[in-house]
């Protein structure tokens, strides 16, 4: 394997994975309200779905867009109302910080879980953008380019791992140090985020 490409591409990886984005924000809302073991199955929803996507994006499934073309404006549909409907749900959410007083009260939201992250990213306009740059930049160069594809979705599943898992430890630290109020603004503003996110999808 070529290693100035295998650098570039995690280097790549960390960079577009680690920054804000609708994942990193419903599951830095999920560590704050819910602590780390209810955000880990959305944790690795995002990682495993994701990488999923690339290795089914480099067999051809990415195809179906240049022959169904209608097909993109439908995902973009569903994932504007999927964020419409996380929105709400964070920003209505009961303040209840984990392992603080407060956290023995009753919370409105449910975490989000595997299947259901996992689904998003399907519809998850940071994700399709991602992987349209691989295929574009990284696929071929190396060896094959459906190996490429296959080795580079390996490598999303520990990379996407790392950076999920620190966006939901940065809520879990969140929801530790602040109030009860003081989180409740945190949703608040993690809710305008997700909504400010679906720019994304429309520009």
């Amino acid at each position: 394997m070529n290693t100035e490409w295998l650098t570039a591409f995690i280097a790549f990886g960390f960079a577009t994975a680690g920054t804000p984005g609708p994942n990193n924000l419903i599951l830095a809302a999920a560590g704050a309200n819910h602590g780390l073991r209810h955000a880990l199955p959305g944790v690795f929803g995002v990682s495993l779905g994701f990488a999923f996507m690339i290795a089914a994006a480099g067999l051809g499934l990415a195809e179906i867009f240049s022959h169904w073309p209608w097909l993109a404006d439908v995902l973009r549909w569903a994932g504007t109302a999927f964020l419409l409907w996380l929105a709400y749900s964070i920003a209505t959410a009961t303040p209840a910080a984990p392992g603080k007083a407060a956290g023995n009260a009753a919370q409105a939201a449910t975490p989000p879980g595997f299947l259901r992250m996992a689904a998003f990213q399907w519809v998850n306009p940071k994700a399709w953008s991602m992987v349209l740059a691989m295929m574009g930049v990284y696929a071929g160069h190396n060896l094959d380019y459906r190996t490429d594809m296959l080795i580079m979705a390996a490598l999303f599943a520990g990379i996407g791992t790392i950076t999920a898992l620190s966006w939901a430890l940065l809520g879990v630290l969140a929801g530790h140090v602040l109030s009860p109020s003081q989180l409740l603004w945190f949703n608040r503003i993690m809710a305008l985020l997700l909504v400010a996110s679906l720019a994304l999808i429309w520009i």
